[in-house]
């Protein structure tokens, strides 16, 4: 094996482990949360939804933050590990937070640590990101292998997550500080490269899209489809194990059914966008997604609502690499750094908003409310973006700017 082709796995590697420590959290965050001195219930979704939002919160707040200090110092790998050894330290001081005798008294300090915890997390998950965009080998390639890596962490860490909780509702902690440990030890085998200058903040996406106003199309899609991986993370765990009377064990599997379709046909659902367009999958694949998202909240049965759980996966897998896609046909060659950053600036924001959104709404309606919301929502983009996206569909990096808006 290659420099490059060994780098390209020891970095999706990387990535996949972030993400395994991350989502072993969510099907047994009610337990967790609960055991942690948070809640009033057992299924006390808001208490849920603050322990996940003050991780996201930090993401988006910090993402730019690691990118900008890694452009000043011209150096990524160790502040990949500095980012995995205090999102691990994060983990261990939630496990020392859980054996005070206050236990009741000490929920705002979980939330702190999660959001240092975010911070330093989302620092060895973006910048490995991008130290696979450094790569050599394409473009596609690279970022292929990112997107899986995205897909079976989440796949793998619902399972073993689930299954941790029925031993121990804190086992998850110590696997999540184990995996980005791991994640250090492995990414000191990488060699560093002088980092790319440019640096995606929401400032930067701001300008983007006053002047290329057509990147707006994408990075709505980018918005919303997001959302709903981040309702799924959060309210789909409490709706399967309240409603259905699941385990947390069977709740992670049902997240993998969502997951494991969503990580494996990305590749050949983008190479089909490639050779149809990206109309069809855009624009119809969001009106499938929506709709199927809907029929999950209205199945009368677990067999059937976990079933179409594939079937979200299907059309999310069909959405998201044409989504991207559109991204890159929009940008010149050398801004699609800086198109592709503005366009996870935007999912970012709306993984965030999924929490906010269906936790809110299903705490204060229900959650067949929440679900008719994120799914009507998938709907309502493709409906109103329709136009948009067929006047889009074809054009290429060779056109200047103004013809692409």
């Amino acid at each position: 094996m290659d420099s490059t082709r060994r780098e390209r796995a020891t970095l999706a590697l990387a990535v996949w482990g972030v993400l395994v420590s991350q989502v072993l959290l969510y099907p047994g965050v009610s337990d967790l949360v609960t055991a942690l001195g948070g809640g009033q219930g057992e299924y006390d979704l808001s208490a849920g939804m603050l322990f996940l939002v003050a991780e996201f919160a930090s993401f988006v707040a910090f993402s730019s933050v690691w990118g900008a200090l890694s452009d000043a110092l011209g150096r990524r790998t160790w502040l990949i590990v500095a980012g995995a050894v205090g999102g691990a330290a994060s983990y261990v001081a939630l496990l020392a937070l859980a054996t005070l005798p206050w236990l009741d008294a000490t929920f705002g300090a979980v939330l702190a640590v999660r959001f240092v915890g975010g911070a330093m997390t989302i620092g060895a998950f973006s910048l490995s990101i991008t130290m696979l965009a450094d790569l050599s080998g394409g473009n596609g390639r690279n970022m292929g292998a990112a997107g899986i890596a995205i897909g079976l962490g989440a796949a793998l860490g619902s399972v073993v997550g689930g299954q941790l909780t029925t031993i121990d509702p804190l086992a998850p902690l110590y696997a999540s500080a184990a995996s980005l440990t791991a994640v250090a030890l492995l990414v000191t085998t990488v060699t560093d490269r002088t980092p790319d200058s440019t640096r995606v903040g929401v400032g930067v996406v701001l300008k983007k899209l006053a002047a290329r106003p057509a990147f707006a199309v994408p990075y709505a899609f980018g918005f919303i489809d997001r959302m709903t991986a981040g309702f799924f993370a959060l309210v789909g765990v409490y709706y399967f194990r309240e409603v259905f009377g699941v385990s947390a064990a069977v709740a992670g599997g049902v997240l993998a059914l969502f997951f494991v379709p969503f990580a494996l046909l990305q590749y050949p659902l983008g190479s089909l966008s490639d050779r149809v367009g990206r109309f069809v999958p855009v624009v119809a694949g969001s009106m499938l997604y929506g709709v199927a998202i809907i029929a999950v909240g209205l199945a009368p049965v677990f067999e059937l609502a976990a079933g179409l759980m594939v079937v979200v996966g299907v059309f999310g897998a069909l959405v998201a690499p044409a989504t991207m896609a559109l991204v890159t046909d929009l940008a010149e060659s050398g801004e699609r750094g800086a198109a592709l950053g503005g366009f996870n600036v935007f999912g970012s924001l709306g993984f965030l908003a999924g929490f906010l959104v269906g936790g809110v709404v299903a705490d204060v309606v229900g959650y067949l409310p929440s679900f008719l919301v994120v799914g009507f929502a998938e709907v309502a983009i493709a409906l109103v973006a329709l136009r948009a996206v067929k006047r889009l569909d074809g054009i290429d990096a060779t056109q200047t700017p103004s013809s692409a808006d």
